[in-house]
């Protein structure tokens, strides 16, 4: 006699017994397959540079301390990472993932004849993730979406976005 390691359930000795434990069995497995949360992830990088005026005159942030940060109120570059992960329904390509990134890296692309690096003005991390998910939603409506911006894979946001 064995036991189901997951209900302590031991394994019935009668045929007609076993088939049904049996059945019991697969109906656990296949409830935790179909309750999954599935979602998948891309993950990739622009050059841009903004800047964050108020810290050029925030006395919180232009402190003359070893807190300064007032050199954020110039422009400066950094590349931009991005990590974004989208709800999918089953796990057979739901959202094939290289598309989806090749999508997303065309929405950053600039026009013809224009530097590749973006002009993100005042934006912050966070207001970066707000734009794009706005995009991802249009396009793949009802999915939580989840997206980090990090400035040079050092600081950055994280966002969850719960399903609409």
């Amino acid at each position: 006699m064995t036991l189901d390691e997951t209900t302590n359930d031991p394994e019935p000795e009668r045929y007609y017994d076993w088939m049904l434990w049996k059945l019991r069995q697969e109906d656990k497995k296949n409830m935790k397959l179909n309750n999954a949360e599935r979602s998948i992830w891309v993950t990739f990088s622009k050059e841009g540079v903004h800047c964050y005026p108020a810290a050029l005159n925030d006395p919180k942030l232009a402190t003359g301390d070893w807190d300064d940060v007032s050199f954020l109120g110039h422009p400066h570059r950094h590349i931009f990472h991005f990590r974004v992960r989208i709800e999918v329904f089953h796990d057979d390509r739901d959202i094939e993932f290289i598309q989806f990134k090749r999508w997303l890296e065309r929405l950053y692309q600039q026009t013809e004849g224009t530097s590749e690096v973006l002009v993100l003005d005042h934006k912050s991390c966070e207001m970066i993730a707000d734009e794009l998910y706005e995009q991802i939603s249009t396009r793949h409506p009802g999915r939580f979406v989840e997206i980090e911006v990090s400035e040079d894979n050092e600081n950055g946001c994280s966002i969850f976005y719960p399903k609409s």
